[in-house]
């Protein structure tokens, strides 16, 4: 879903631009490039390499089999493969503006804290954890592994801004 929006948010950046409407299109080109730096590029990135590694070793902890027939076999990599690569050519077709670094990793903080939010809120109403993993964990152990999370988003931010940076130096991009 977020991946959607993002490309979504991407699409009306590109009309906008093409129909020469600049003033819209710097608010949502902004909007696009913070959206992809905080959000798109780190989550797709922790999505995709957390998913699979945990799925490698036993997939009843992020995707049991009795989902084979519920979910199609074509979303399940939509949802946890393709958001990876789709975010590295995103980097190479795109220059993106990262904001400030307290900025970008408040907004991180605050996101991953509204999905964590999200996970204990299911569990509270429904008793059934969102992936069977968080199921093996005590309070702390569950604190700590979302705390673990979080620094790694936070590593796969800063390698997105650096592979920004490489790929389109500092400079200002013109809209």
């Amino acid at each position: 879903v977020l991946q959607a929006f993002f490309y979504g948010v991407s699409f009306l950046a590109d009309v906008l631009r093409l129909i020469k409407e600049l003033r819209c299109a710097k608010c949502i080109i902004s909007s696009r490039d913070l959206l992809f730096s905080v959000l798109a590029f780190p989550v797709s990135t922790f999505v995709s390499i957390s998913f699979w590694t945990i799925y490698t070793y036993n997939r009843e902890l992020v995707y049991p089999k009795s989902l084979d027939g519920v979910i199609p076999c074509w979303l399940n990599h939509a949802m946890h493969t393709a958001v990876l690569p789709f975010a590295v050519l995103e980097i190479f077709a795109t220059p993106h503006r990262y904001p400030a670094k307290k900025k970008g990793l408040i907004l991180l903080g605050f996101a991953a804290f509204l999905y964590i939010s999200w996970v204990l809120w299911i569990y509270s109403v429904t008793g059934e954890w969102v992936y069977p993993l968080f199921a093996l964990f005590s309070p702390a152990g569950l604190a700590a592994f979302f705390a673990g999370s979080l620094a790694i988003i936070v590593l796969f931010y800063n390698f997105g801004e650096l592979l920004n940076r490489m790929i389109w130096g500092q400079s200002k991009f013109c809209f």
